[in-house]
């Protein structure tokens, strides 16, 4: 394979996997950080990615209500497992972050905010429903009135290599929620593989100029017919194995006019309260803002961090907490992702991932919730499906 003279946006080439190692360098060359999948601590994990060596090649993951397994495949292929627990929220929107600090001496006192010089990422592997997660906190952190610095700086430096999916998760319903497995917008380049006895390539569409400018040092080919039908078929063969599914007809007002629906009682008898399925989901956002000072009063920093929907201090004000119970509190998450959140942002705030289903300690599963109440609830009169896929 040579270079194509000239690629553009909407092109379609084939790069061999000996050749990808090259869109690494050149993404490296550009001064990318590139984020990536690999395997660690028997999990596939996002950090940095250095060589393509370090992709999680030949494992795959088994994934349920409350369980997760890596597993060996009988073949190498790089991207066949679905999502683990990282999402690329932890980039654009860190867990624990230094707002300012102040420091005093006899005479002033000094104040320095904590902007950080913008870091160029490259994030490596970025499957549908992820895309639409980074969407919607667009939507939450930069197109709702009130842009947040931290997140626009870190966001409008991003490079995006996108994977369209070749197997679905156990706990995956990006079907339902009209966010994938195939990657529609949002890419500088996206993938599919395509690995068998006689080949491992992929097929690559170009989303933008700068992917093309990335592309063009990479030996490829054009795709022909062929090439791009197989990789068509993969991605709906993934589709057709979705190991969950939701029903979202009208369920907006599904959830907010059953509120006292006894199913939040059920769900109570078994929810930790832990926030896991919080820190895990990629389009939760809630934070809290802590202040320390150090011991001689001469030093003080705020921070923030992400928080929790389910934690008894949240929606702490005056006076005490307004949700002391877990189903107050699961209710809560639960309508705001699904409900609530559509007035909000225009869109549901699930993207079909299956995360909080496979990271909840006692596999609570918010398909099976909502089958649970639409199955006995009170359903509202037929209406449009208004909101429950996101664009």
């Amino acid at each position: 394979m040579m270079p194509s003279v000239s690629l553009h946006v909407n092109d379609t080439v084939i790069v061999g996997s000996e050749h990808l190692e090259q869109l690494l360098a050149a993404l490296h060359r550009s001064g990318y950080k590139v984020i990536g999948p690999q395997v660690r601590d028997n999990a596939i994990i996002y950090d940095t990615l250095t060589t393509t060596s370090e992709l999680p090649a030949g494992y795959t993951d088994e994934q349920d209500g409350g369980s997760y397994r890596l597993k060996k495949r009988n073949d190498q292929a790089w991207f066949g497992y679905a999502v683990g627990a990282h999402s690329w929220k932890r980039y654009l929107h860190p867990p624990l972050i230094r707002l300012w600090q102040a420091s005093r001496n006899d005479s002033a006192m000094e104040v320095s905010s904590s902007q950080e010089e913008a870091q160029k990422y490259a994030f490596f592997g970025v499957r549908s429903c992820e895309l639409q997660a980074i969407s919607i906190q667009d939507r939450v952190f930069m197109q709702s009135g009130h842009s947040d610095p931290i997140y626009q700086s870190r966001r409008e430096n991003v490079f995006i290599v996108a994977v369209n999916c070749g197997q679905a998760g156990g706990t995956c319903f990006c079907v339902s929620m009209n966010t994938g497995p195939r990657v529609t917008n949002g890419f500088d380049l996206a993938l599919t593989e395509i690995i068998d006895d006689a080949r491992h390539d992929f097929v690559i569409q170009i989303g933008t100029m700068l992917g093309a400018e990335m592309l063009q040092s990479v030996p490829n080919r054009a795709a022909n017919a062929d090439d791009i039908r197989e990789a068509e078929q993969i991605v709906a063969t993934t589709a057709e194995h979705m190991g969950r599914a939701m029903d979202t007809t009208g369920i907006k007002d599904l959830l907010s006019h059953n509120l006292e629906h006894p199913r939040w009682d059920n769900v109570a008898s078994r929810c930790l309260t832990c926030g896991n399925c919080t820190m895990v989901c990629p389009t939760c956002f809630c934070t809290t803002v802590e202040d320390t000072t150090d011991l001689t009063g001469k030093k003080a920093e705020r921070w923030r961090r992400w928080d929790s929907c389910f934690t008894m201090d949240f929606s702490y004000i005056y006076g005490g907490s307004i949700r002391s119970s877990a189903k107050s509190r699961y209710r809560q998450w639960m309508t705001h992702k699904l409900s609530s959140w559509i007035g909000q942002f225009g869109t549901s705030g699930c993207v079909g991932c299956g995360r909080c289903i496979t990271w909840c300690p006692v596999g609570i599963d918010i398909t099976e919730e909502v089958r649970a109440i639409r199955e006995s609830g009170s359903a509202p009169a037929a209406e449009e499906q208004e909101g429950h896929a996101n664009a």
